[in-house]
Protein backbone atom coordinates (compact mmCIF):
# COMPACT_ATOMS: atom_id res chain seq x y z
CA UNK A 1 0.00 0.00 0.00
CA UNK A 2 1.29 3.47 -0.88
CA UNK A 3 1.83 6.08 1.83
CA UNK A 4 -0.90 8.24 0.37
CA UNK A 5 -3.39 5.35 0.28
CA UNK A 6 -2.70 4.58 3.95
CA UNK A 7 -2.85 8.21 5.05
CA UNK A 8 -6.07 9.05 3.26
CA UNK A 9 -7.68 6.14 5.09
CA UNK A 10 -6.84 7.62 8.49
CA UNK A 11 -8.65 10.91 7.92
CA UNK A 12 -11.85 10.35 9.93
CA UNK A 13 -9.83 9.43 13.03
CA UNK A 14 -7.67 12.52 12.57
CA UNK A 15 -10.79 14.69 12.25
CA UNK A 16 -12.05 13.41 15.58
CA UNK A 17 -8.78 14.39 17.25
CA UNK A 18 -8.76 17.82 15.62
CA UNK A 19 -12.33 18.53 16.70
CA UNK A 20 -11.43 17.57 20.28
CA UNK A 21 -8.34 19.80 20.13
CA UNK A 22 -10.17 22.89 18.90
CA UNK A 23 -11.59 23.97 22.29
CA UNK A 24 -8.19 23.50 23.94
CA UNK A 25 -6.50 25.78 21.40
CA UNK A 26 -9.32 28.34 21.16
CA UNK A 27 -7.13 31.21 22.37
CA UNK A 28 -4.58 30.60 19.59
CA UNK A 29 -7.19 30.75 16.83
CA UNK A 30 -9.09 33.77 15.47
CA UNK A 31 -11.46 35.29 17.97
CA UNK A 32 -15.03 36.34 17.10
CA UNK A 33 -15.02 39.64 15.25
CA UNK A 34 -11.33 39.59 14.37
CA UNK A 35 -10.56 40.51 10.78
CA UNK A 36 -8.64 37.44 9.69
CA UNK A 37 -6.63 36.18 6.74
CA UNK A 38 -5.79 32.52 6.22
CA UNK A 39 -2.83 31.70 3.99
CA UNK A 40 -1.14 28.64 2.57
CA UNK A 41 0.47 27.22 -0.54
CA UNK A 42 -0.99 24.62 -2.89
CA UNK A 43 -3.31 22.31 -0.99
CA UNK A 44 -3.08 24.48 2.13
CA UNK A 45 -4.28 27.49 0.13
CA UNK A 46 -7.37 25.61 -1.00
CA UNK A 47 -8.07 24.60 2.61
CA UNK A 48 -7.68 28.26 3.50
CA UNK A 49 -10.34 29.13 0.93
CA UNK A 50 -12.75 26.64 2.48
CA UNK A 51 -11.96 27.72 6.05
CA UNK A 52 -12.42 31.40 5.23
CA UNK A 53 -15.84 30.75 3.72
CA UNK A 54 -16.88 28.65 6.72
CA UNK A 55 -15.79 31.33 9.19
CA UNK A 56 -17.79 33.98 7.40
CA UNK A 57 -20.76 31.62 7.12
CA UNK A 58 -20.64 31.13 10.89
CA UNK A 59 -20.75 34.88 11.51
CA UNK A 60 -17.37 34.86 13.29
CA UNK A 61 -15.95 37.71 11.23
CA UNK A 62 -14.58 38.93 7.92
CA UNK A 63 -12.13 36.37 6.60
CA UNK A 64 -9.97 36.28 3.47
CA UNK A 65 -7.79 33.56 1.96
CA UNK A 66 -4.59 34.07 -0.02
CA UNK A 67 -1.66 32.11 -1.38
CA UNK A 68 1.19 33.06 0.95
CA UNK A 69 3.09 34.54 -2.00
CA UNK A 70 0.19 36.86 -2.89
CA UNK A 71 -0.71 38.19 0.54
CA UNK A 72 -1.56 41.92 0.28
CA UNK A 73 0.79 43.37 2.88
CA UNK A 74 -0.83 46.79 2.67
CA UNK A 75 -4.05 45.42 4.20
CA UNK A 76 -4.59 45.40 7.94
CA UNK A 77 -5.68 42.22 9.69
CA UNK A 78 -6.20 41.43 13.35
CA UNK A 79 -4.73 37.97 12.82
CA UNK A 80 -3.16 35.92 10.06
CA UNK A 81 -3.38 32.12 10.18
CA UNK A 82 -0.83 30.13 8.17
CA UNK A 83 -1.51 26.51 7.23
CA UNK A 84 1.76 24.67 6.62
CA UNK A 85 2.32 20.94 6.86
CA UNK A 86 6.10 21.05 6.58
CA UNK A 87 6.80 24.35 8.31
CA UNK A 88 9.59 24.96 5.79
CA UNK A 89 7.85 26.44 2.74
CA UNK A 90 9.70 29.55 1.62
CA UNK A 91 6.72 31.79 0.92
CA UNK A 92 5.09 31.03 4.27
CA UNK A 93 8.27 31.68 6.24
CA UNK A 94 8.92 34.93 4.39
CA UNK A 95 5.40 36.15 5.05
CA UNK A 96 5.44 35.24 8.74
CA UNK A 97 8.76 37.03 9.18
CA UNK A 98 7.35 40.15 7.55
CA UNK A 99 4.19 40.05 9.64
CA UNK A 100 6.22 39.62 12.82
CA UNK A 101 8.22 42.72 11.96
CA UNK A 102 4.97 44.59 11.26
CA UNK A 103 3.47 43.54 14.59
CA UNK A 104 0.59 41.51 13.10
CA UNK A 105 -0.47 38.59 15.34
CA UNK A 106 0.01 35.23 13.62
CA UNK A 107 -0.91 31.61 14.19
CA UNK A 108 0.65 28.67 12.38
CA UNK A 109 -1.22 25.37 12.06
CA UNK A 110 1.55 22.86 11.43
CA UNK A 111 2.30 19.18 11.08
CA UNK A 112 5.94 19.19 12.14
CA UNK A 113 6.89 21.45 15.06
CA UNK A 114 10.63 20.87 14.64
CA UNK A 115 10.83 23.38 11.80
CA UNK A 116 11.70 27.06 11.32
CA UNK A 117 8.08 28.18 11.55
CA UNK A 118 8.16 27.85 15.35
CA UNK A 119 10.44 30.90 15.62
CA UNK A 120 8.26 33.09 13.38
CA UNK A 121 4.64 32.56 14.45
CA UNK A 122 3.21 34.00 17.65
CA UNK A 123 0.99 30.96 18.24
CA UNK A 124 1.27 27.35 17.13
CA UNK A 125 -1.35 24.64 16.76
CA UNK A 126 0.46 21.35 16.21
CA UNK A 127 -1.30 18.56 14.34
CA UNK A 128 1.60 16.13 14.43
CA UNK A 129 -0.83 13.19 14.56
CA UNK A 130 -1.91 14.19 11.02
CA UNK A 131 1.57 14.74 9.57
CA UNK A 132 2.39 12.68 6.48
CA UNK A 133 5.21 10.87 4.73
CA UNK A 134 3.62 11.31 1.32
CA UNK A 135 4.28 14.17 -1.03
CA UNK A 136 0.60 14.36 -1.96
CA UNK A 137 -1.29 15.89 0.96
CA UNK A 138 -4.51 14.36 2.22
CA UNK A 139 -4.97 13.99 5.96
CA UNK A 140 -3.01 17.02 7.19
CA UNK A 141 -4.97 19.34 4.95
CA UNK A 142 -8.40 18.01 5.84
CA UNK A 143 -7.49 17.81 9.53
CA UNK A 144 -6.37 21.45 9.57
CA UNK A 145 -9.66 22.40 7.94
CA UNK A 146 -11.57 20.34 10.49
CA UNK A 147 -9.79 22.18 13.32
CA UNK A 148 -10.89 25.54 11.91
CA UNK A 149 -14.36 24.23 11.10
CA UNK A 150 -14.82 22.97 14.66
CA UNK A 151 -13.49 26.26 16.02
CA UNK A 152 -16.44 28.11 14.44
CA UNK A 153 -18.98 25.47 15.47
CA UNK A 154 -19.61 23.93 12.06
CA UNK A 155 -18.21 20.44 12.66
CA UNK A 156 -20.34 17.55 13.87
CA UNK A 157 -19.93 13.78 14.40
CA UNK A 158 -21.90 13.23 11.19
CA UNK A 159 -18.91 14.57 9.24
CA UNK A 160 -16.74 11.80 10.67
CA UNK A 161 -19.43 9.23 9.92
CA UNK A 162 -19.58 10.44 6.34
CA UNK A 163 -15.79 10.28 6.16
CA UNK A 164 -15.85 6.63 7.16
CA UNK A 165 -18.56 5.95 4.58
CA UNK A 166 -16.38 7.64 1.95
CA UNK A 167 -13.66 5.07 2.63
CA UNK A 168 -15.90 2.05 2.05
CA UNK A 169 -18.52 3.03 -0.52
CA UNK A 170 -17.73 1.81 -4.03
CA UNK A 171 -16.68 4.56 -6.41
CA UNK A 172 -18.89 5.10 -9.46
CA UNK A 173 -18.15 2.52 -12.14
CA UNK A 174 -15.34 3.04 -14.64
CA UNK A 175 -14.12 6.36 -13.25
CA UNK A 176 -10.56 5.03 -13.05
CA UNK A 177 -10.50 4.76 -16.85
CA UNK A 178 -11.39 8.41 -17.40
CA UNK A 179 -8.75 11.02 -18.12
CA UNK A 180 -10.68 14.30 -17.79
CA UNK A 181 -12.42 15.50 -14.63
CA UNK A 182 -14.24 18.67 -13.59
CA UNK A 183 -15.07 19.35 -9.93
CA UNK A 184 -17.71 21.81 -8.79
CA UNK A 185 -18.44 23.45 -5.45
CA UNK A 186 -20.56 26.11 -3.83
CA UNK A 187 -19.65 28.35 -0.92
CA UNK A 188 -16.98 26.71 1.21
CA UNK A 189 -16.86 23.65 -1.04
CA UNK A 190 -15.40 25.72 -3.90
CA UNK A 191 -12.06 25.40 -2.11
CA UNK A 192 -12.60 21.65 -1.83
CA UNK A 193 -13.37 21.43 -5.56
CA UNK A 194 -10.11 23.25 -6.26
CA UNK A 195 -8.28 20.77 -4.05
CA UNK A 196 -10.01 17.79 -5.69
CA UNK A 197 -8.75 18.88 -9.10
CA UNK A 198 -5.25 19.40 -7.71
CA UNK A 199 -5.22 15.89 -6.21
CA UNK A 200 -6.15 14.35 -9.54
CA UNK A 201 -3.37 16.24 -11.30
CA UNK A 202 -0.76 15.47 -8.66
CA UNK A 203 -1.40 11.79 -8.06
CA UNK A 204 -2.60 10.57 -11.45
CA UNK A 205 -1.60 13.24 -14.00
CA UNK A 206 -5.26 13.43 -15.02
CA UNK A 207 -6.60 16.47 -16.83
CA UNK A 208 -8.64 18.15 -14.10
CA UNK A 209 -10.20 21.54 -13.42
CA UNK A 210 -12.59 23.12 -10.92
CA UNK A 211 -15.20 25.87 -10.78
CA UNK A 212 -17.93 27.36 -8.64
CA UNK A 213 -20.95 25.36 -9.75
CA UNK A 214 -22.89 28.26 -11.27
CA UNK A 215 -19.81 29.56 -13.08
CA UNK A 216 -19.38 26.20 -14.77
CA UNK A 217 -22.33 27.01 -17.02
CA UNK A 218 -20.68 30.22 -18.21
CA UNK A 219 -18.27 28.60 -20.64
CA UNK A 220 -16.46 25.69 -18.95
CA UNK A 221 -19.30 23.27 -19.66
CA UNK A 222 -18.10 23.40 -23.26
CA UNK A 223 -15.30 20.94 -22.38
CA UNK A 224 -17.78 18.33 -21.12
CA UNK A 225 -18.35 15.45 -23.52
CA UNK A 226 -18.66 11.67 -23.58
CA UNK A 227 -15.76 10.16 -21.65
CA UNK A 228 -15.41 13.08 -19.24
CA UNK A 229 -16.58 13.30 -15.62
CA UNK A 230 -18.22 16.19 -13.75
CA UNK A 231 -18.37 15.73 -9.96
CA UNK A 232 -20.25 18.04 -7.61
CA UNK A 233 -19.02 18.44 -4.01
CA UNK A 234 -21.99 19.76 -2.09
CA UNK A 235 -25.30 21.22 -3.18
CA UNK A 236 -26.10 21.16 -6.89
CA UNK A 237 -27.85 24.06 -8.66
CA UNK A 238 -31.21 23.03 -10.04
CA UNK A 239 -31.00 21.78 -13.61
CA UNK A 240 -27.22 21.48 -13.72
CA UNK A 241 -27.11 17.69 -13.58
CA UNK A 242 -29.41 17.43 -16.59
CA UNK A 243 -27.31 19.94 -18.53
CA UNK A 244 -24.15 17.93 -17.84
CA UNK A 245 -25.78 14.66 -18.82
CA UNK A 246 -26.95 16.36 -22.00
CA UNK A 247 -23.29 16.81 -23.02
CA UNK A 248 -22.71 13.08 -22.69
CA UNK A 249 -20.44 13.52 -19.68
CA UNK A 250 -20.74 11.30 -16.61
CA UNK A 251 -22.34 13.16 -13.69
CA UNK A 252 -21.40 12.36 -10.08
CA UNK A 253 -23.58 14.01 -7.44
CA UNK A 254 -21.91 14.27 -4.07
CA UNK A 255 -24.22 12.89 -1.39
CA UNK A 256 -21.91 13.06 1.63
CA UNK A 257 -20.57 16.03 3.55
CA UNK A 258 -18.32 17.88 1.06
CA UNK A 259 -15.20 17.09 3.12
CA UNK A 260 -16.07 13.40 2.95
CA UNK A 261 -16.67 13.75 -0.80
CA UNK A 262 -13.08 14.99 -1.03
CA UNK A 263 -11.98 11.71 0.57
CA UNK A 264 -13.78 9.87 -2.22
CA UNK A 265 -11.79 11.95 -4.71
CA UNK A 266 -8.58 11.03 -2.88
CA UNK A 267 -9.48 7.39 -3.41
CA UNK A 268 -10.25 8.07 -7.06
CA UNK A 269 -6.87 9.76 -7.58
CA UNK A 270 -5.10 6.68 -6.25
CA UNK A 271 -7.27 4.40 -8.40
CA UNK A 272 -6.60 6.39 -11.57
CA UNK A 273 -2.86 6.39 -10.76
CA UNK A 274 -2.93 2.59 -10.40
CA UNK A 275 -4.81 2.25 -13.70
CA UNK A 276 -2.15 4.38 -15.38
CA UNK A 277 0.69 2.41 -13.77
CA UNK A 278 1.81 5.44 -11.75
CA UNK A 279 3.19 5.58 -8.22
CA UNK A 280 1.19 8.20 -6.25
CA UNK A 281 4.06 8.40 -3.75
CA UNK A 282 6.34 9.69 -6.49
CA UNK A 283 4.36 12.42 -8.27
CA UNK A 284 6.09 13.95 -11.25
CA UNK A 285 8.10 17.13 -10.57
CA UNK A 286 6.84 17.43 -6.98
CA UNK A 287 8.47 17.31 -3.54
CA UNK A 288 7.09 17.32 -0.02
CA UNK A 289 8.22 20.88 0.66
CA UNK A 290 9.05 23.64 -1.79
CA UNK A 291 12.07 25.64 -0.67
CA UNK A 292 13.28 28.38 -2.98
CA UNK A 293 16.89 29.50 -3.25
CA UNK A 294 18.43 32.12 -5.48
CA UNK A 295 17.91 31.14 -9.08
CA UNK A 296 16.59 27.64 -8.42
CA UNK A 297 14.11 25.57 -6.53
CA UNK A 298 15.66 23.24 -4.02
CA UNK A 299 13.95 20.36 -2.28
CA UNK A 300 14.23 18.94 1.16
Amino acid sequence: MSHVAYELGTQPACWERAAALAPERRAALPQPGERTAIVGCGTSYYMAQAAAALREESGAGETDAFPASEFPRHRRYDRVVALTRSGTTTEVLDLLAGLRDAGVPTTAVIGDPATPVITLADELVVLDFADERSVVQTRFATTALTLLRAHVGLHSPSVVADGRAALTEPLPAELETRGQFTFLGRGWSVGLANEAALKMREASLAWAESYPAMEYRHGPISVSAPGTVTWSLGDTPEGLADQVRGTGAQWVAGHLDPLAELVRVHRLAVAVAAHQGLDPDAPRNLTRSVILTTGEEAVR
